[in-house]
Formats: structure tokens, sequence, C-alpha cells
């Protein structure tokens, strides 16, 4: 079991919330995504390492931008 923390820039409302979690849940192996709305912070937990890369693409696809993972 992997677990990440990203930063994401740009969230202001649980429906940010919700588009976040829906695109970074979507990348294969991901097993859950908690959103801190107050802080950004967006932690993954996956089956296995999940790329820096690929968090960001879900995260801009919602977007919003991936400042510090």
């Amino acid at each position: 079991m992997e677990v990440s923390t990203y930063t994401v820039q740009g969230m202001t409302c649980s429906h940010c919330v919700g588009s976040v979690s829906t695109e970074v849940g979507g990348i294969a192996g991901v097993t859950e995504v908690d959103v801190d709305l107050a802080t950004g912070r967006v932690t993954v937990t996956s089956e296995q390492p999940v790329s820096d890369q690929a968090v960001a693409a879900a995260v801009e696809e919602a977007g919003y931008e991936l400042v510090s993972g």
C-alpha cells in the first residue's frame, strides 16, 4: 500500500473536492482519495506507486493545479 500527499491550488468548495476526488480516483490502482479543502491537501492511497505526472494530469483535468507533490 502506497500513500502520497499533494497540494492542490484553486479549490474553493465541496464541488471542487468532488471533482478532484473523482479524477484522481480514476487513476489505475488508486483505492482512496482524501481531499482537505481547507489546506488543499490531497492524500492518495494506492495499491502500487502512482506517478506524480498522473496525479497532476488528473488534477488538471478537474480544473485545478497541483503545486506540490
